[in-house]
């Protein structure tokens, strides 16, 4: 017998520790895919032999501080395709264009798609889709789907937001609150073979999980208020636009942000301006963007401004903290003050205040009591004021987009600067940091976290997540903060501010025209800032009119607005009046009669009856609600609010 060969051996050797090496392999990848990966790997299995149609999840609720819902959703459905399933592509594109209304071609484009399924159309009525359904046409199927409502329209339309098509937020608090809102998508699972038809009409569903409700600190009474004060405001003063604000200065809560002209969430695509709408059409597609981002900007927290004399609140404040003024140091006015070289006038210029205390000087709103204390502070210092009182940072407050203060730096702010600094010009802010710093001006010194969001909530009402209103850090002392709402009481009830005046209220705040740039251009910011009562303030308001035509001083033109504001509002609020000292015989009281229920017709004549004027709200013949509540103890001439159904 012939010898193998050592090569052949070797070969074969080799060959054959190969084959012992991948069988090896082979086992160990075996045990491999039945243990570790077995699960994986049916996963994947199930997934080829079923269909998935997804069920969007239910978005939760935004509610208001009562538990009124602002944003919700209702239940509708979806309509989609199925190709595989499909006997006649055109008859059915024939069909649902007709039922969905529309353009035949644009669904046979999506009915001929070599897809598993497509979407044909979402957010359909259940009539139709009862329809589509009974017609039981292979291959068209009819799922859940749900769509995002609003049930006030354009209440707090900038605040609360809106979602897409894909039920995702867009802008406000359901952009900012999606991972709590959102909820998690089901699925209808459909057994298949290797081709995508339907093995079975067994099917498996796996249901959607609901969104967590967002409990948030609007008082939908106290925003359609504020909505229908700045509205008839910015209207009555041909105003560019208009701003409302209220807010707890002592723990952040907004109760109302008013930001007129409002959109129509419900609708946030439809433009508010008829003009632009007239010729929307004829609008590129990036500027019909650019207009829509308009609309949906935020002028409270978005927009900066010079705040002009109502920032004069933060330089008092300051000089009184450092002990570079008290309150009844002597100053003189001139009608100007000389900043090194240069002469910045008053604001009663040429006339002049004359001698006066630097509490005269704050309720005259007098600009070189205020150049000369920030001189007495120095640059340094008064830069070191602006960050304290958060004007280099965001607020926090939770909406997106939120911009920052445009100052100087410290380095640039010569004699000039600090001089116009002052009194609120030659540096920017938002409207929402002002209202901050005012309320640590007079809450205690406190620097607290504007927000709206309260907690979280799951269906059952059981708390989730109470959302934290953030550290409130100690910037000025009780005694200088105590001061500062005493010398602002006086504001209101004899200087600049009186237009705001209610008897039998203690009342504080501060008056502010501010010439818009470039100067000379004729173009003013009329603001107001309040709180009350001013020994213990509860409430904090700004109203903020924007480019008013004629008058535009924001006493006269902002004040009248925050007086209705205050008179309704205090009263909601429970912050009772005391007439103490008060002749009575000035005011004539009546009682808010109980309308609720009745015809338009009756509650008018009632309300006529009583020297009560009317607002309406609403479309509808029947009174739904009414602000103020009956019972209420008002005054003669307030304005009574009707939200009709």
């Amino acid at each position: 017998m012939e010898k193998v060969a050592l090569w052949v051996k070797k070969r074969l050797f080799f060959a054959l520790v190969c084959m012992t090496i991948w069988g090896v392999l082979l086992i160990c990848r075996v045990v491999y895919m039945q243990t570790v990966n077995a699960e994986e790997l049916q996963n994947m299995a199930y997934e080829q032999q079923t269909r998935d149609r997804l069920i969007t999840a239910e978005r939760g609720s935004i509610l208001d501080r009562n538990g009124e819902e602002i944003a919700s959703t209702q239940s509708v459905c979806a309509i989609s395709v199925i190709h595989n399933q499909l006997e006649d592509e055109e008859e059915a594109a024939r069909f649902l264009s007709e039922k969905l209304d529309i353009e035949y071609e644009d669904v046979l484009e999506k009915v001929s798609q070599k897809v598993a399924l497509v979407r044909i159309k979402k957010k359909i009525d259940d009539e139709t889709a009862r329809e589509i359904r009974e017609a039981a046409i292979p291959g068209i199927v009819v799922d859940e789907d749900v769509e995002r409502i609003y049930p006030f329209g354009e209440l707090a339309s900038h605040v609360i937001g809106f979602v897409g098509g894909d039920n995702q937020g867009i802008i406000g608090l359901e952009s900012k609150y999606e991972e709590y809102l959102a909820g998690k998508e089901g699925k209808i699972l459909t057994l298949t073979d290797s081709r995508g038809l339907e093995i079975s009409d067994a099917q498996e569903r796996i249901a959607p999980e609901k969104g967590y409700d967002i409990v948030t600190s609007i008082d939908v009474s106290v925003q359609q208020y504020a909505q229908q004060l700045i509205s008839a405001a910015v209207e009555a003063k041909g105003a560019k636009r208009g701003l409302i604000i209220v807010m707890n200065p002592k723990n952040g809560e907004i109760y109302a942000m008013a930001d007129y002209p409002e959109f129509d969430l419900n609708n946030p695509f439809e433009i508010n301006n008829e003009e632009l709408a007239a010729v929307w059409d004829a609008l590129s597609s990036e500027e019909q963007n650019n207009e829509l981002n308009k609309m949906w900007r935020n002028t409270a927290i978005n927009d900066t401004y010079e705040p002009g004399s109502t920032f004069k609140i933060v330089t008092s404040a300051a000089g009184l903290e450092e002990g570079a003024v008290k309150a009844d140091d002597m100053f003189t006015c001139n009608g100007y003050y000389m900043a090194g070289d240069r002469m910045i006038k008053c604001w009663r210029y040429p006339r002049t205040h004359g001698s006066e205390t630097f509490v005269e000087g704050v309720q005259n709103s007098c600009n070189p009591v205020f150049m000369a204390v920030a001189q007495r502070l120095g640059a340094d210092t008064f830069y070191d004021y602006m960050v304290k009182f958060g004007f280099t940072e965001k607020t926090g407050v939770d909406l997106n987009g939120e911009a920052v203060g445009i100052i100087h730096k410290k380095e640039n702010i010569g004699p000039v600067e600090l001089a116009t600094m002052s009194f609120g010009q030659s540096f920017q802010i938002t409207p929402l940091q002002l209202l901050r710093a005012a309320s640590a001006v007079v809450n205690g010194g406190y620097l607290i976290t504007p927000h709206f969001a309260v907690k979280a909530v799951d269906e059952n009402g059981n708390t989730v997540e109470v959302f934290d209103d953030g550290n409130k850090e100690k910037i000025l002392s009780d005694e200088t903060s105590a001061q500062m709402r005493e010398i602002l009481e006086s504001v209101v009830s004899e200087g600049t501010g009186n237009k705001a005046y209610i008897a039998g209220y203690s009342i504080g705040g501060k008056t502010a025209t501010s010439e818009k740039l470039p100067r000379g251009n004729g173009k003013y910011i009329a603001s107001f800032m309040t709180f009350a009562p001013a020994e213990n303030p509860q409430i904090m308001s700004l109203v903020l009119i924007d480019e008013p035509q004629g008058g535009y001083y924001g006493g006269s033109v902002a004040g009248p607005v925050m007086k209705d504001l205050l008179t309704n509002i205090l009263p909601y609020f429970g912050i009772e009046r005391d007439m103490t000292g008060v002749n009575e015989d000035e005011i004539i009281y009546t009682i808010m009669p109980d309308v609720t229920g009745m015809e338009i017709g009756e509650a008018e004549k009632i309300l006529k009856n009583n020297n009560i004027t009317l607002s309406k709200n609403g479309e509808g013949n029947t009174v739904e609600k009414q602000f103020p509540l009956p019972g209420e103890k008002i005054s003669v001439g307030t304005k009574a609010i009707l939200y009709l159904k």
